[in-house]
């Protein structure tokens, strides 16, 4: 896999045709092992909720909240988000629902509904990098940047003419500041640019240490290219993976919404329960 940096100047349509696999086939739900040999990870913006023009106007659907306490009660809490948003950012979205997450593409951790959050090792982005790249913003109206302390995202869904600009002064920043240990991530609509040190694989691989995810058989769902490194990693542990809206290499189905991975959750929630009644 290469080595995100190296897409610093592409856009997310031409790394999905990149990073495709062959063909694969739809999600099935018989392909998951009995719930009390798995662990739920699940990414958020693009893959459990629908995009929005804004972060801020992402929202949970009725009954989201109900299938995800159910399946973190039958997998005796292993069930995790797995985000590039804040852990505030993301109780703030589900809440009054709290659950178990890697926060900050791997930057921050909860390992259970109860428990502090915990950094993980994972240095803030530069303050005068962080000035220079926030100043991008300026480049057009419509432009929204989100500060997440340890890294910086720069939304361009209102104003997509924009995109090659923004991606044209990352990278002069970054030959500027050669030295400097950033990874610069597309998504979609979306540059964000983070600390070197950590990625949500990162995240995940401290986070299956600890009970109640050690071993058991992770289930992880994402949508774009932040998620490929979790993808790459599913085999190490003999786990399951899926994409949304896009072919990935390696993952075992592909769903086509979030509204169908919606649907999968609580057709396994279901299943589990006509087990034990």
């Amino acid at each position: 896999m290469a080595d995100n940096s190296d897409f610093a100047e592409l856009p997310l349509r031409d790394i999905a045709d990149e990073q495709a696999g062959d063909a694969v086939m739809p999600v099935s739900a018989s392909l998951v092992p009995p719930l009390g040999d798995i662990a739920f990870l699940l990414d958020i913006d693009g893959t459990l909720l629908e995009l929005a023009a804004t972060p801020r106007e992402v929202w949970v659907p009725p009954g989201l909240a109900e299938t995800l306490n159910r399946l973190h009660e039958l997998t005796s809490g292993a069930l995790a988000l797995v985000s590039g948003r804040s852990l505030n950012d993301i109780d703030l979205i589900f809440a009054p629902e709290v659950y178990p997450a890697v926060g900050g593409h791997g930057a921050e951790m909860r390992l259970a509904i109860d428990s502090e959050a915990d950094a993980v090792q994972a240095p803030p982005l530069d303050k005068e990098l962080k000035r220079r790249l926030a100043a991008i913003a300026k480049l057009s109206p419509g432009i929204l940047l989100e500060d997440k302390g340890y890294s910086l995202a720069l939304h361009y869904r209102l104003a997509p003419q924009a995109e090659q600009a923004i991606y044209q002064a990352v990278s002069q920043i970054r030959a500027d500041l050669p030295e400097a240990p950033i990874e610069v991530l597309p998504g979609k609509c979306v540059c964000e640019i983070k600390h070197a040190g950590f990625t949500k694989a990162s995240g995940v691989r401290e986070l299956m240490t600890h009970s109640p995810f050690k071993g058991r058989k992770p289930l992880f769902i994402g949508d774009d290219v932040t998620d490929e490194t979790v993808f790459a990693i599913m085999p190490d542990y003999d786990g399951l993976s899926f994409s949304v809206g896009r072919q990935a290499r390696g993952v075992h189905g592909q769903f086509g919404t979030p509204n169908d991975v919606r649907i999968f959750l609580g057709e396994l929630a279901r299943r589990e329960d006509a087990k034990r009644f």
